[in-house]
């Protein structure tokens, strides 16, 4: 597969070849590519009728709730086995309990785990291999108009996410009847009053069939769950990523995680157009962790491949982080972070059906800016497992009932309207249109107690607040009255205040 992207992508050919599993990754990579081919393609037909199960059929075992997908799966598996007795079956196609991409959280968030009496702080303290002292925003711009905004307790501590998920795993592993199978894909379901029946596929192809109770599908932006249960758009933007963990950088601060920046104004070539923004994080030891993103509609010309902007990565990483002497890439992060914006004052995508629930990336209710599938499971965690105990018990395991104990919060939903404001669009914007709109966000911002920009970057604003930097930002800066017509249109902004609507009644509901 690497001598195929030779002559094609030949920065990544370089770096990946160095790397001793460099062809995995770049397999990996790809399989994930295949989502945008995906959704030319009919909705896929995985869930079925139980009329439809083959005559004869070997089950192999029963569960209470069967996972697809062994990342933040693991997480929620691991509180029902332990907390709530279930027994669980966990599959994942590739090693159950490793991500392709690093976590960044707040230590005040992380130990949100220990809430559901499964993990301890100390446990969750473990996993941090590093906190920084604050952090910081800054968008490209002439030194008079550029404004860096620094946010104290926002996605400062990295943790390792696989020594987290091997905790979780351990913790199925270790209680009753529960398993864990790696090399196992999710192939199809089958539906009947009382139960599912899954179809699974080994690494040699070999079906496989388990009955079980619930399905809880974490199998991320490619899930074909998702993709049938919203007819093939499951997603209305993307975030695309691709970087690095590394060592050997020149003139890495260690102390300070650098949030959102960019180096230069849009990319644009005649109808395309994005917006790159960089992030970096420091991780133990000498490591330092360095992404290239941008924030795209799905339905956009742009190339939106991990591929490319892996080629667009190691091209641009001088201009960013410089590389000294003793540069060395341990592995590459990647993924595609999804978004869905909802017409409506409610959560209007499908996350549920007849005993199925979606989690993580295959249900995008977290906010694509920040804080994204891992801070929206670890903030849900207690709420949604302690839901789904109480449906099975109580036999509620409807689609509707499912819906209701989802990752779904008003105010995320709301907020994620703001990512388009960060989609670059050449047919409306100037090149210079993100970066100068985000530095006057940024000057609000620093006007407002600190509180404010904690909120908004951890995705925790109430709908006060939110409306009180809207309006200054407009003040300030009355082109953005312009950007929200071309952005959201008048379908987009009668969505935009039912959101806002919705948001405002659960915010009193709470308060009441």
């Amino acid at each position: 597969m690497l001598e195929q992207i030779r002559n094609t992508h030949p920065l990544v050919y370089k770096n990946f070849s160095a790397l001793p599993d460099g062809e995995r990754h770049l397999r990996a990579i790809l399989a994930i590519d295949r989502y945008w081919e995906n959704l030319d393609l009919p909705a896929p037909d995985v869930i079925r009728d139980g009329s439809r199960l083959p005559v004869g059929v070997q089950i192999e075992g029963e569960f209470d709730i069967l996972y697809a997908g062994g990342t933040l799966g693991l997480l929620h598996a691991a509180v029902m086995a332990k907390k709530y007795d279930r027994k669980v079956l966990v599959i994942d196609r590739a090693d159950p309990g490793s991500t392709t991409r690093d976590w960044n959280i707040s230590e005040g968030e992380l130990f949100r785990l220990a809430d559901t009496g499964v993990f301890s702080r100390a446990e969750l303290d473990s996993t941090i291999v590093r906190r920084y002292k604050t952090g910081w925003v800054e968008f490209h711009a002439p030194a008079e108009k550029r404004k860096r905004l620094y946010i104290d307790e926002v996605l400062d501590c990295a943790v390792d996410a696989d020594k987290l998920l091997g905790m979780a795993r351990d913790k199925v592993l270790a209680s009753s009847g529960s398993q864990v199978l790696g090399r196992t894909s999710f192939v199809g379901c089958y539906q009947f009053p009382d139960h599912l029946v899954v179809h699974v596929e080994g690494s040699s192809g070999q079906p496989r069939y388990f009955r079980t109770q619930v399905l809880v599908d974490a199998m991320g932006i490619v899930s074909p769950i998702a993709m049938q249960l919203n007819q093939g758009r499951p997603q209305t933007h993307v975030c695309p990523t691709a970087g690095t963990i590394a060592s050997g950088f020149e003139g890495v601060d260690f102390e300070v995680g650098e949030i959102l920046a960019s180096t230069e104004d849009a990319e644009v070539s005649g109808k395309r157009g994005r917006q790159l923004i960089w992030e970096g994080f420091p991780a133990k030891g000498d490591e330092y962790i360095t992404y290239l993103f941008f924030y795209d509609k799905v339905d956009s010309p742009n190339d939106k491949s991990l591929l490319g902007l892996f080629e667009a990565y190691f091209r641009k990483l001088p201009e960013y982080k410089k590389p000294g002497p003793n540069f060395k890439i341990h592995r590459p992060v990647y993924g595609i972070i999804p978004a869905y914006f909802h017409d409506g004052a409610g959560c209007t995508r499908a996350v549920s059906d007849e005993r199925i629930a979606l989690l993580g990336d295959a249900a995008s209710l977290s906010s694509p800016l920040t804080f994204c599938g891992f801070g929206s499971v670890v903030r849900n965690l207690d709420r949604m497992t302690s839901g789904l105990d109480r449906a099975m018990r109580e036999g509620r395991l409807g689609a509707a009932d499912l819906a209701k104990i989802s990752a779904y919060e008003p105010n995320v939903a709301s907020m994620a309207n703001l990512m388009k404001y960060m989609c670059y669009d050449p047919e409306t914007d100037d090149p210079g249109f993100v970066n100068e709109m985000m530095n006057e966000v940024m000057i609000v911002l620093d006007e407002l107690p600190p509180r404010y920009r904690q909120a908004m970057f951890r995705d925790e604003m109430k709908v006060e607040e939110l409306v009180t930097v809207m309006l200054k930002v407009a003040w300030r800066y009355p082109k953005i009255l312009k950007a929200t017509w071309d952005k959201l249109g008048v379908g987009g902004s009668l969505g935009f205040v039912k959101n806002l609507a919705g948001w405002a009644v659960s915010q009193n509901d709470k308060r009441s």
